[in-house]
């Protein structure tokens, strides 16, 4: 088991926590259209699906909130374990559900573990992985957010054809079967080396660090002694501040990161591509287009599609202009799905529709609307999506990085909340108008982008205090004072002899096997 697992292997199976937010986000659209849900659940319109949806944000929230805590005293890879079995409880009670109060509750539930995972998880990620791929590493949570949605929306789908209760108990039962998997194989995987340094235990640090980084698992290794310095370097430095990891999240030297990690969850949000996910089937069929169900589910093939290029070239291209040219396009998009809703469309004669705006007769318009969507999603898939979940684990200290993710992906879901809970009323009140909404927020998150946001690509975490703090424009790339490669610079110095590594004053010495569990 030890031969198979390295940075790669434990990141996307860890990232299996991603697919459960996606089997919640088709949870949604590929059931939400089919009339045995309707029935069941009193035809939930407006205000009633928008609690049914946002519930589960409600409790991401919280779970979010309360990552931080559980990730730095119990480490992330067992905050992670207990997230997966408040997903299995609560997609329990989401699948013996007995009405829409039930529902919510085991959505609810459910959300808990979306909030406890999708910060932690990136967090993992982010503290395992060399910086050159870290972007890349990172991404495999967004690619199985992509591929979580489109298993579970073709489940749905299919299931869709069973003419009783079963037509949405059997996929919400079957979300079970991953939280499963990645509960038992957690336990194979090793804690996160800055975690083992955060609470003091710095012989597991250094062999999980040689376990990651070589083949031999040599701990004498210079390229590992770097990173074990780095790492030592900065845990010390914090430890010596004498303010508490609460007082310094909102120092003048942090808060400035925070604000801004919660700005890009936020703007994520706001950029509509996440609800739209869940309501994409309601806007099709107001666009007058057939088969609406059906033409969903391909969205859910272009986002898996259109994330493997971030998955290869994100660490390539750099965080900001994945940003920037995603903020433009989505603004593009939305804007002309708007208009030729209001060129074309008119008031749906039709009452109790989740829609009150419909397009007749006119099957270019349609067909752009459909394209326009399609854009949508393969825009978000390459820029927001996969930078959303970076870039906050990036740029807080090892001190504070929990509760500062915690705080942005709180963000996430609080926004994701008022989202969900807001947009079947709004497309029953201002229908084609909210298309403009969206539009506007992407121009706004565009210009906060451009003038706010440092690059972070190809840097250690380490190094992130010199980037906030080095005074040049943000358009150019940030470089180390001295050296462009600073761990190289170390890895030379140690080999050579000339760089002491022992500040905490532990032996190093070489070590046979990887730390137990």
């Amino acid at each position: 088991m030890a031969g198979f697992l390295n940075v790669y292997t434990i990141s996307i199976f860890v990232a299996l926590a991603g697919s459960l937010f996606g089997f919640d986000i088709s949870s949604i659209s590929g059931i939400v259209g089919t009339s045995q849900y309707m029935k069941f659940y009193g035809n939930p319109l407006g205000v009633t699906q928008g609690a049914i949806t946002g519930s589960m944000a409600v409790g991401s929230v919280v779970g979010a909130l309360s990552s931080s805590f559980v990730g730095d005293k119990f480490s992330r890879r067992r905050s992670i374990q207990a997230g997966t079995v408040l997903w299995c409880i609560g997609a329990t009670i989401q699948a013996t559900s007995n009405g829409v109060p039930t529902l919510i509750a085991g959505r609810a539930i459910a959300g808990l573990c979306i909030g406890l995972t999708s910060a932690l998880v990136p967090i993992y990620q982010s503290e395992i992985a060399p910086r050159k791929i870290r972007g890349r590493i990172i991404t495999f949570q967004c690619l199985a957010i992509t591929c979580g949605s489109l298993i579970q929306y073709y489940i749905e789908y299919g299931c869709s054809f069973i003419n009783s209760e079963a037509a949405f108990r059997i996929p919400w039962a079957i979300q079970i079967i991953p939280a499963l998997i990645l509960f038992i194989g957690l336990f194979w995987l090793p804690y996160s080396p800055r975690w083992l340094a955060s609470v003091g235990r710095w012989d597991e640090a250094l062999r999980v660090i040689a376990f990651l980084r070589t083949s031999n698992k040599d701990t004498n290794d210079p390229h590992v002694l770097a990173e074990y310095r780095e790492i030592e370097e900065q845990v010390r430095s914090e430890y010596e501040e004498s303010s508490s990891s609460y007082r310094e999240l909102f120092s003048k030297k942090i808060r400035k990161r925070l604000f801004l990690s919660m700005a890009v969850q936020i703007w994520s949000q706001l950029s509509g591509m996440n609800v739209m996910l869940y309501y994409t089937v309601y806007v099709l069929q107001s666009a007058g287009i057939a088969h609406a169900r059906l033409l969903v589910s391909f969205q859910f093939v272009i986002e898996v599609i259109m994330t493997i290029p971030s998955l290869v070239w994100t660490d390539r291209w750099g965080r900001r202009p994945s940003l920037l040219v995603g903020s433009i396009f989505m603004a593009l998009w939305f804007y002309i799905i708007g208009g030729l809703l209001v060129r074309y469309g008119q008031p749906n004669p039709v009452v109790n529709q989740p829609y009150t705006w419909i397009i007749v007769g006119h099957r270019a318009a349609s067909g752009t609307i459909l394209a326009c969507a399609y854009l949508a999603v393969g825009t978000f898939a390459l820029g927001w999506a996969p930078i959303s979940w970076l870039y906050p684990t990036e740029v807080a200290p090892v001190r504070v990085r929990a509760k500062s993710v915690a705080l942005a992906t709180a963000a996430n879901w609080a926004a994701n909340f008022a989202l969900g809970f807001a947009v079947p009323p709004m497309l029953r009140s201002i229908s084609w108008r909210m298309f403009f909404i969206f539009g506007s927020f992407n121009i706004a998150a565009f210009i906060h982008v451009l003038f706010a946001l440092p690059e972070t690509k190809q840097r250690t975490l380490e190094e992130m205090d010199e980037i906030f703090e080095h005074g040049e424009p943000l358009w150019k790339t940030f470089a180390a004072k001295g050296d462009t490669d600073r761990l190289e610079k170390l890895a030379r110095e140690i080999e050579m002899g000339t760089l002491d590594v022992l500040y905490t004053g532990l032996p190093l010495r070489k070590v046979e096997s990887i730390p137990k569990n």
